[in-house]
């Protein structure tokens, strides 16, 4: 029984510090803060015209213009519109048409 206990006061301390290390973030740097604040004022806000009636909403919808710049998932921006696939068969064609009756 004694050495159960020993087995987890053990793995509890052990695990203790990778469980911390995981979860921390590392500080932003003075030069990523600012340009940040570049992208952001690039996007439409000014600091100096907005007022504290507008200041929420003036800088959140500048932050959605930048992020939506900023994502990149790989598939391009969502468009309007439709698609088709595959290509036109003419009807005259036996051999482009699907099989008929079962063998």
């Amino acid at each position: 029984m004694k050495s159960l206990v020993q087995a987890v006061a053990l793995v509890v301390v052990l695990a203790g510090p990778v469980a911390s290390f995981a979860q921390t973030e590392q500080p932003l740097t003075r030069a990523e803060v600012k340009a940040q604040l570049k992208q952001i004022e690039q996007a439409g806000y000014n600091p100096a015209a907005s007022s504290d009636s507008t200041y929420p909403a003036d800088i959140q919808a500048a932050e959605a213009r930048v992020a939506a710049q900023n994502s990149t998932t790989g598939y391009g921006p969502a468009t309007a519109g439709t698609s088709e696939t595959g290509s036109n068969v003419p009807a005259g064609n036996p051999y482009l048409q699907p099989p008929t009756g079962g063998q």
